[in-house]
């Protein structure tokens, strides 16, 4: 039995519109809240032996350090506390865990510092890998499919993947990390543009199963309406997409509860990504490449 998914494609697309509109309005409204990495500055992650100090008190012991004018205090799930200032040169590190020390025994976990202007480079650099791994998967599918031409042409075949994969599957979780940011303050750091170049290629895997299906049917079930095509072929690939999805999703919620605060965002990106790639693939991609079947384009003779 076949699920009527592309005939039921409206209301697949206004409940991934609506998500959309939400991503776009919590990224205008909060924005993403970086890490030192794309921001600059340094960090430390520390852990007291005993009882850790309140926060205010922890922050006029660092205060005291000459030079140190700005303090951001961060307590994480695991016990630690991440410490985050304006950069910073060895000897004023030295000085704080001195002056932290004081409070108790501190174990100093993690420390990392970088400047403002390769924080800014960091940050180009991914918006600039994101777009181009976008833009060469697109001009790889339009070339895989250059022998499909009815009743759409291979370009249309890419032009669905890059809409899919910039305007669903990018903007919806990194509008899910702008809220996530807000409310929980989660830092983004250079694993959350790796997470969003793995759930674009994931993505893009699993709607290339479904399209390649649409290609073989075409062929086979030639004499049936293009839209009866699209709807067997993504039934058809319907179970190895949940399947493969299903197995993913129970890997990372591993790695997001025993991974460590280092892997929370990057498990939490590949999280929602797979689970909004996994529904594009299946109830957007292919509806959509119906709809654009109903534009017919002049041929060159």
């Amino acid at each position: 039995m076949n699920l009527p998914i592309i005939q039921n494609r409206k209301y697949f697309f206004i409940l991934s519109i609506s998500f959309v509109v939400v991503s776009v309005a919590a990224l205008m409204i909060w924005g993403l809240r970086f890490g030192i990495e794309f921001t600059g500055g340094s960090q430390l992650e520390i852990r007291f032996a005993g009882s850790p100090p309140d926060n205010a008190v922890i922050f006029e012991k660092i205060k005291e350090v000459e030079g140190i004018n700005e303090v951001l205090l961060q307590p994480t799930a695991n016990q630690t506390t991440v410490v985050r200032l304006l950069p910073i040169d060895e000897n004023t590190h030295q000085a704080v865990l001195a002056k932290l020390n004081e409070l108790g025994d501190v174990q100093e976990l993690q420390f990392a510092s970088i400047g403002p202007v390769i924080g800014s480079e960091l940050r180009q650099k991914g918006i600039v890998a994101v777009v181009a791994g976008l833009f060469a998967i697109m001009l790889y599918i339009a070339w895989a499919f250059r022998a499909a031409s009815r009743p759409v042409r291979s370009w249309q075949y890419g032009l669905v993947v890059a809409l899919v994969g910039l305007l669903h599957d990018v903007l919806i979780p990194v509008g899910a990390f702008a809220a996530l940011g807000h409310f929980m303050k989660l830092e983004l750091g250079v694993p959350f543009i790796a997470a969003i170049l793995t759930v674009l290629g994931f993505s893009v895997h699993d709607t290339i199963v479904v399209f390649d299906r649409t290609r073989e049917n075409l062929r086979r079930i030639a004499k049936q309406p293009f839209e009866h095509i699209v709807n067997v072929s993504v039934n058809q690939t319907l179970g190895r997409s949940l399947n493969t999805s299903m197995t993913l999703v129970f890997m990372i919620v591993a790695l997001l509860f025993f991974g460590g605060e280092s892997l929370r965002s990057f498990a939490l990106v590949i999280l929602v990504g797979t689970i909004v790639g996994t529904y594009s693939s299946i109830f957007i991609a292919s509806p959509l490449l119906v709809e654009l079947s109903r534009f017919k384009l002049p041929r060159r003779r």
